[in-house]
């Protein structure tokens, strides 16, 4: 069986539990080592990686990444997790959880940057690399072993270290025949993980997993499948094609197939972004529409930034509001014509924010632009709108300043933050 060393990268073809080369135990066998070509990498709690690697006293102390009492968590150390802490957890509950943990606000700048110098690694093995986050790609090595000198495997452990080595974080890989069992490797054996499935082994592989391991399969979906009697992969991948119609709809014969393992989406370098968005959580519950307008202003205008800097515009404006009780309520309207412009962004989500105004506590507000569309074709005005073109002009001219002078040396009237409406409390019925 063939074996790899991720210490030294000595490789053969017979397996070899220790190292011949240099003594060590980290080593990876399996019979499909040197012929599966699709990985996945996943840095490993990276918010908190990069945290530790710039303050080294955290080595050894559970550290969290995120903000206040009311934001969420953004990301854990594996210590921390070992208290129960989990990405998107309500930093209330994290801070109950691990009491001793150091909390830092997220600095998203600095994780893009490292984001950026790893993807550049990543690329420089293969052009097939697909983004899916800041720190996760799916790659496809296919001939490339002639280039490297060294197959796929190979090639990826080298890449694995020079992250540590030159980056100072860790990173997970999963190397399989497909981007689905790919990815599901990666989570296999955190923190530098590096596991191995085999087109063959899939479907047996999945088929003792909680249906809620696959990817797409949430808390809700997973109830129903329950529900329907389905709670291990390998019942949902006995069903053939007509009966997972009959049951499941339209996605029921995909589902079947990934419970299977089976999956024939292709690496894409060039995968479209979808939608671009901005959120703020509140340091107190917000009802009043005039409270509500100023942070949706101060989105809009951070949303118009991230726009610009992605050569894109608005096609339409999505609103997404959460409750003081999780409940999440999410409006769209299209635009009539695509834009970057934050004034363009706010006339279209504030009549949306003002039928949700309704009395209830919002505990955060968010505003996306979806769907997207080119700069180019952005705010060019027409007979029905011909200010359009000098409304550019202007935000364009207002950038320009706050890029000189700092982010408060122009300010739109309604940007400027106002003391929060207080919520009012519910009258005592005496239960």
């Amino acid at each position: 069986m063939p074996a790899l060393c991720r210490d030294c990268f000595h490789h053969a073809a017979e397996d070899f539990a220790r190292c011949p080369a240099c003594g060590s135990r980290r080593v990876i066998a399996h019979p499909d080592l040197f012929r599966l070509t699709v990985a996945h990498i996943d840095c490993d709690a990276f918010y908190a990686s990069v945290e530790k690697r710039d303050q080294p006293a955290l080595a050894t102390r559970p550290v969290i990444v995120g903000g206040g009492t009311r934001g969420v968590v953004a990301a854990c150390c594996y210590i921390a997790r070992l208290s129960g802490v989990r990405s998107a957890m309500p930093m209330f509950k994290a801070r109950a959880a691990c009491p001793d943990a150091v909390v830092i606000k997220p600095d998203i700048a600095k994780y893009a940057r490292e984001g950026a110098r790893i993807r550049a690694m990543m690329e420089a093995l293969t052009p097939l690399v697909q983004p899916l986050s800041i720190d996760e790609a799916v790659l496809d090595l296919r001939g490339t072993e002639a280039l490297h000198n060294a197959p796929p495997a190979v090639v990826l452990s080298r890449f694995t270290q020079a992250v540590e080595r030159e980056v100072g974080v860790t990173v997970s890989v999963g190397l399989a025949a497909n981007r689905l069992m790919a990815k599901l490797a990666a989570e296999r054996d955190k923190p530098r993980g590096f596991a191995v499935i085999g087109a063959g082994e899939a479907t047996a592989w999945l088929a003792p997993q909680s249906v809620a391991v696959l990817p797409g399969v949430g808390p809700a979906m997973a109830k129903r499948l329950a529900a329907a009697g389905f709670v291990r992969l390998g019942q949902l991948a006995a069903l053939d094609a007509r009966a997972a119609l009959a049951r499941f709809g339209t996605d029921g014969p995909a589902l079947v197939a990934r419970a299977r393992g089976e999956d024939d989406r292709p690496v894409n370098p060039t995968r479209e972004t979808k939608s671009i968005s901005a959120e703020t959580t509140f340091d107190a519950d917000i009802a009043a529409l005039d409270a509500l307008e100023a942070p949706l202003w101060r989105l809009c205008e951070k949303l118009a930034r991230r726009l610009k800097e992605k050569g894109l515009a608005a096609g339409g404006v999505v609103l997404k509001l959460k409750a003081a009780d999780f409940a999440l309520r999410t409006r769209s309207q299209r635009l009539a014509e695509p834009s970057l412009l934050p004034e363009v962004i706010f006339a279209a989500a504030r009549p949306l924010l003002q039928k949700e105004a309704d009395g209830t506590a919002f505990r955060l507000i968010g505003i996306g632009a979806q769907p997207l569309a080119a700069a180019d074709q952005a705010d060019r005005g027409d007979l029905a709108d011909p200010e359009a073109p000098r409304r550019a002009a202007r935000w364009k001219a207002m950038e320009a300043l706050r890029a000189r002078f700092g982010e408060d040396a122009v300010m739109a009237g309604r940007g400027f933050k106002a003391k929060p409406a207080p919520v009012p409390e519910k009258p005592d019925d005496g239960g």
